[in-house]
């Protein structure tokens, strides 16, 4: 069971692993401008928006969510083969939109599953996602290895075993009983939403994703103008990704011992801390080898206190539209603007310009948390 469930974790990031340090490389040999590049690569953050919502809506109303998972990898990996028609910017915006909307509905659905499947052992959850983890840095560095030797106009090519991966390993999940779940009662999701300590931990999130965009888009082409090779940039988002498994396991430790409010604060000055290094620094190596260790902070932390966050908040009838919304507001709005605006700074000024603008960013969403988080109520609505 541990295994057919971590499976998927594995291949499913092990794609973003090949994707994210090494796409805007691509992208910038076939000749796109900057500004073209933050466009293909907000569209992996812009589908977030819709497809969580409309993916989880369908797995609620049918409580066919294997199904919707397996045929949410299926037709991802097809409309991916339409990279190889090298259709243009315009083409290759569609492409881009197509596989993302399809990929992007796979990972909100699967947390249900895994979750339900886990029952009373919810513990375990932080052991099987760390697959997620082991999948991307395996491809980061595999991939940034047969880059070195062969040109990056072929990764395309070095995606599709992956995606072969997750179309099988899609089709390993158990199948769970169709279950439909009984109508929320009315207006109980507005009074949620409107809360102010829901309004400020998602306007916290949104910056915090805004912030990422640069390093997102822009975090290889930086290094490389800096004169790092394919394989230390592919390393240097593995240590990224090695910090945050690290976080993983002492999470439920730092949790007994403060309060959602102070690792929320601490973890935001340390990721506004790290986009500054980035931008100041990046020629001096281990300064950006401790940059890249306090990703443990700006992803990993901030991430396991959300989804307890919207737990807490959301309550059983509203789990999956609070875990949609998380998805969608704060990776998919906050993430597509932050890549737009990062490729105007960049476009306009420099990369590391875009960085600074991060560390702006993540300042405002220190007030926010700062004035407007409280603690999640322990016993949930419904």
């Amino acid at each position: 069971m541990y295994w057919k469930l971590s499976n998927l974790y594995f291949w499913f990031f092990a794609l973003l692993g090949a994707l994210l340090p090494y796409w805007s490389l691509y992208l910038q040999d076939q000749g796109f401008s900057y500004l073209q590049i933050a466009s293909l690569m907000a569209t992996i953050q812009l589908t977030k928006i819709v497809a969580p919502s409309v993916w989880g809506w369908l797995g609620d109303r049918t409580g066919q969510r294997v199904r919707l998972v397996r045929w949410g990898a299926f037709t991802g990996a097809l409309f991916f083969i339409g990279v190889f028609l090298e259709p243009g910017f315009w083409g290759l915006l569609l492409v881009m939109l197509a596989f993302t909307f399809f990929w992007n509905a796979i990972l909100p659905l699967y947390e249900v599953i895994t979750l339900r499947t886990l029952g009373r052992q919810k513990d375990r959850y932080g052991k099987i996602r760390l697959w997620g983890s082991v999948g991307f840095i395996g491809a980061v560095a595999i991939v940034g290895a047969l880059l070195e030797i062969v040109p990056i106009d072929k990764l395309p090519w070095l995606l599709l075993p992956v995606f072969a991966g997750i179309v099988i390993s899609a089709m390993l999940v158990p199948s769970e009983p169709g279950e439909r779940k009984p109508p929320a009662p009315k207006g109980s999701l507005r009074a949620i939403i409107t809360h102010p300590a829901v309004v400020a931990f998602f306007l916290m999130n949104f910056l915090l994703q805004v912030s990422h965009g640069a390093y997102y888009t822009f975090f290889s082409i930086h290094l490389e103008q800096h004169g790092y090779g394919k394989l230390s940039t592919g390393l240097l988002w593995s240590l990224g990704v090695l910090a945050e498994i690290g976080l993983f396991l002492v999470m439920h430790k730092l949790s007994r011992r403060f309060t959602v409010r102070q690792i929320a604060i601490g973890a935001l000055a340390l990721t506004m801390l790290r986009w500054g290094l980035i931008a100041q620094l990046t020629g001096i190596l281990p300064v950006l080898i401790f940059a890249q260790l306090l990703h443990a902070a700006s992803y990993g932390a901030l991430h396991v206190i959300s989804v307890q966050y919207i737990q807490g908040f959301f309550g059983k009838h509203h789990h999956g539209q609070g875990q949609a919304l998380y998805s969608g507001l704060t990776f998919g709005a906050g993430g597509a603007i932050g890549s737009w605006l990062s490729g105007f700074l960049v476009d306009g000024i420099s990369t590391s310009a875009a960085f600074w603008g991060s560390a702006v960013a993540m300042a405002v969403a220190i007030v926010i948390a700062w004035r407007g988080l409280q603690p999640p109520p322990e016993h949930s609505h419904g």
